[in-house]
């Protein structure tokens, strides 16, 4: 996906959210539920004017770094040979974003008939399993990707380690989709496989760089 795409569909987004609250203003409450916990109860409340207007501007903050990113990097010509991967991503986490928004604004209205955790769950796992796409891809950088100080250092670490990672982020990514049938004990599920994945991948670019060292 070109970077002009890319900024037109993340800006449609962006736009339909900032329409939809707009257009659900007087429906909504004063007071709107903004955080659910692990067992689908309200945690957390903001004003009807941060519950509209909030998403869409952090939204617009991501969009922004993002665009950002590939132009200071010092390594942009890595940037460049996986840019098409990168801009997918990028629509698909403001896609995210965006559901996230929808899904907020739908059980204020009384919309939204299934919990928070079973209709977000499963759109977490599809943002893994295209993060370990895109990961796969990437060339050595300081922004994008599993960034280590063994694979900042060594293009083969990176090569390696990223080559390993995006397929340990594919399977976080089918792990998460099973939370679905776990209710409560989904973000458990989360939680365990983000940690424990992020945690092998950081070892084992640590592994890779010190078993090049002693060649």
């Amino acid at each position: 996906m070109n970077t002009k795409n890319t900024i037109i569909i993340s800006v449609v987004l962006i736009a339909l959210s900032l329409i939809a609250g707009i257009y659900f203003w007087n429906d909504l409450p004063e007071s709107m539920a903004s955080h659910w916990n692990m067992y689908d109860q309200v945690d957390g409340t903001t004003t009807k004017f941060w519950g509209v207007f909030l998403m869409p501007v952090i939204v617009t903050s991501m969009l922004v770094l993002f665009l950002i990113i590939p132009v200071i990097d010092p390594m942009k010509e890595n940037i460049a040979s996986f840019r098409d991967s990168f801009n997918l991503f990028i629509v698909l986490v403001i896609f995210f974003m965006t559901y996230i928004n929808a899904l907020t604004l739908a059980w204020n209205l009384g919309i939204l008939r299934s919990s928070m955790g079973s209709a977000i769950i499963p759109a977490v796992g599809l943002v893994f399993i295209a993060a370990g796409q895109m990961i796969s891809k990437a060339k050595r950088n300081y922004f994008i990707g599993i960034r280590t100080p063994w694979t900042l250092a060594n293009d083969e670490v990176w090569d390696k380690t990223h080559a390993v990672g995006g397929k340990v982020f594919v399977a976080m990514g089918i792990l998460t989709l099973f939370g679905v049938f776990l209710k409560e004990n989904a973000y458990i599920l989360v939680l365990v496989s983000s940690l424990g994945g992020s945690f092998f991948t950081v070892l084992y670019s640590y592994i890779i760089f010190k078993n090049l060292e002693s060649k």
